[in-house]
């Protein structure tokens, strides 16, 4: 029986890394297996010796799984690099190598995951699996029916336009807000877009698990409950990649729209229908003006008879016969 797997999971296995991280690595030659430079797509078996910038790799290193919930504060960075100052790992400061699972931005706060398990981090972050993710966010001005249509239906950014989404309006300024991918500062350029500015932005939510009382800044322990779930979730995921071919013409009805062209303020739907007017009435102003075959058919026939009557070419370009003994005869 086989017992092989793949060498970036068995990286990932360990805690060291996450699969794509490992990747990585083994493409800037920073892994060796079994001595010599791996490369993508080496698998790993018992008794084989791994290593990472020289450090030992093996199976006896490695840890129990862990899954931890933070409600991250603003001005934290989702980020494993320890040289940029106030980065997730050294706020949480855990004694194991975890890695967050998505991103958070800068400015915003709430719910995100960080875990040692590779696997659940790549099916996690695949957007064809539509794992769920709800936001409360407060605006710079007042919101209405208008805008939360608008937002639910789908905005056009970065080249393509957002899937569409839950939105309900939760006070005067505040809406929530739940989406199944994730975009670089999706909800912020959505809002940008309607001519509003995000001025508070919390996650409450990622799939089966919420932040509920979790204070600002701390973390706890996913209960076995909300492990389960999540396993179960994304037990299929391997799926993802090919679920998520029909994306393509989403970017197809973008382009007509690019958010760079398009007013980024002051935008109600209700302009939207004078402009289609304005297309459609360009057609019907071509096709008005009258198209007649007759001419066609009367030039044709004139161009048929000033044919008949020059003398006919044979194959070699010389003229034919009968207009040879048409000269003679005038000649004598």
């Amino acid at each position: 029986m086989d017992q092989s797997i793949s060498l970036n999971k068995f990286i990932s296995d360990t805690g060291y890394c996450s699969r794509r991280k490992a990747d990585n690595l083994i493409t800037q030659g920073r892994v060796l297996l079994n001595d010599r430079p791996a490369a993508l797509g080496n698998r790993y078996k018992p008794g084989d010796t791994v290593e990472v910038d020289g450090s030992l790799i093996t199976a006896a290193k490695k840890e129990k799984r862990v899954y931890l919930a933070l409600n991250k504060p603003p001005g934290i960075t989702t980020t494993t690099e320890l040289h940029i100052k106030d980065n997730i790992i050294s706020f949480v400061n855990y004694p194991q190598r975890i890695f967050p699972i998505g991103r958070l931005d800068k400015d915003s706060e709430g719910l995100i995951f960080l875990t040692n398990d590779g696997d659940i981090i790549n099916k996690i972050l695949r957007a064809a699996n539509n794992h769920e993710k709800e936001y409360v966010v407060r605006v710079n001005k007042p919101i209405n029916p208008a805008f939360v249509q608008q937002m639910s239906q789908g905005v056009p950014i970065l080249d393509t336009r957002t899937l569409p989404c839950k939105v309900q309006m939760m006070g005067r300024q505040t809406f929530r807000i739940t989406l199944t991918q994730g975009l670089n500062r999706q909800i912020r350029r959505m809002c940008e877009y309607l001519g509003y500015t995000v001025v508070g932005l919390q996650r409450v939510r990622i799939m089966n698990v919420r932040l509920d009382k979790l204070p600002l800044g701390k973390w706890r322990h996913l209960s076995e409950a909300e492990i389960s779930f999540l396993k179960e979730s994304v037990a299929d995921s391997s799926k993802g990649r090919s679920e998520s071919v029909p994306s393509a013409p989403r970017k197809k009805t973008a382009t007509h729209t690019p958010a760079k062209e398009l007013p980024k303020s002051g935008f109600t739907p209700e302009n939207k229908p004078s402009a289609h007017k304005h297309k459609t009435a360009k057609p019907p102003a071509k096709d008005s003006k009258p198209r007649t075959g007759k001419t066609k058919t009367t030039e044709k026939p004139g161009r048929r008879e000033n044919a008949v009557q020059k003398p006919a070419q044979s194959r070699k370009g010389k003229p034919s016969g009968p207009p040879k003994n048409a000269g003679k005869r005038r000649r004598g």
